[in-house]
């Protein structure tokens, strides 16, 4: 079985999971909890991530809970914390973990270095002592214990709320830490806000965040069935707030990509049956090093239209305090053909 860096770490502190009632929650990617069942007295996981949800669901040996919170009784005595990648994350799980379980709740948190997981230490202190016992493959591993009453939590406390403006109308945002457009309006939702076409029927805001383009298209086009869907337990949570704010109506659900869509949504670009659709081949449009002002290293690439690119710099999660930028390639000629036959 292969194990993400943080699992090898604490497959390496193995002992500190023995006969323990073990809740593991945070950025889990493997099937570590499956290798802990042999080692502990009980093994569950929580997650806010529908995929991994659905990969552990069926597991006759470990219980597996979904949502923005855990609402279930639970006795876990030790938590294994895998570090996410938004420290506002992290500090609203342990909250929420701790004040559930309680005094004298053992934790063991692992993550890459470069994500930030020093960051336990000062987190963690209001709480009790906590210490990193191993560092290895780029991440460490820490343990410590809960040895003050854990404050009570409030799901609301944690939204983050602001304005977003557009066509002259203010519309209130909502979001939960560890959503997209968390805290604030990105620049790529303003660019493609201040690019979409009039929509008309069914449309569906995929990966809807906290649900900012989804009431912007809605309040744009009162006339459409907005549908909205994200991976995350948090970003559904933070979309439905934000719909309420604003006096919205419109169907928003989890999914994995794989489930709970329809197949007759009116997209921004329109799609037919996926059947008919023509493969994209690949080519070569241009060589970034032949271009100055670029990023030197590129997180990802979108296609506004047929003759526009923006490219997206990888900033390391800003560690470094290097800022996300975003440049806008415009092009004379078509540089793709989406289109359908």
């Amino acid at each position: 079985m292969i194990f993400s860096a943080p699992s090898q770490i604490a497959l390496r502190q193995i002992e500190y999971f023995a006969d323990k009632h073990v809740l593991v929650a945070g950025e889990l990617k493997d099937d570590f909890p499956s290798e802990l069942v042999n080692h502990c007295a009980s093994v569950s996981v929580f997650t806010t991530n529908y995929g991994y949800f659905n990969s552990q669901k069926d597991s006759k040996h470990i219980r597996t809970y979904f949502g923005a919170e855990l609402t279930q009784a639970s006795d876990a005595n030790l938590i294994l914390l895998y570090w996410p990648k938004a420290k506002a994350e992290a500090d609203f799980l342990l909250t929420m973990l701790l004040a559930k379980l309680g005094k004298g709740t053992e934790i063991c948190v692992v993550g890459e270095n470069r994500s930030g997981v020093k960051s336990i230490e000062k987190m963690f202190a209001p709480f009790g002592p906590i210490t990193k016992y191993d560092s290895a493959r780029h991440c460490s591993f820490y343990w410590g214990q809960c040895t003050q009453e854990a404050p009570s939590f409030e799901l609301d406390s944690y939204f983050k709320s602001y304005v977003v403006t557009v066509a002259d109308q203010e519309i209130q945002v909502r979001s939960l830490p560890g959503v997209f457009s968390h805290g604030e309006f990105d620049k790529g939702s303003q660019l493609l806000v201040d690019t979409l076409p009039t929509l008309k029927g069914k449309v569906l805001d995929f990966g809807c965040g906290a649900g900012v383009l989804g009431s912007v298209m809605k309040i744009l086009n009162p006339n459409i069935e907005i549908n909205m869907c994200d991976i995350s337990a948090l970003a559904i949570a933070s979309s439905e707030a934000t719909l309420k704010a604003n006096n919205l109506q419109g169907h928003v659900f989890v999914t994995d990509v794989y489930s709970n869509t329809d197949n007759n949504y009116h997209f921004i670009i329109e799609l037919t049956d996926p059947a008919t659709l023509s493969p994209m081949t690949k080519q070569l449009v241009f060589n970034s090093d032949d271009l100055k002002g670029l990023p030197s290293k590129t997180e990802g690439i979108a296609m506004l239209n047929d003759k526009t690119l923006l490219l997206v710099n990888d900033n390391d999660f800003g560690i470094d305090g290097k800022a996300v930028s975003m440049v806008k390639l415009s092009f004379p000629t078509k540089v793709i053909d989406y289109r359908t036959n």
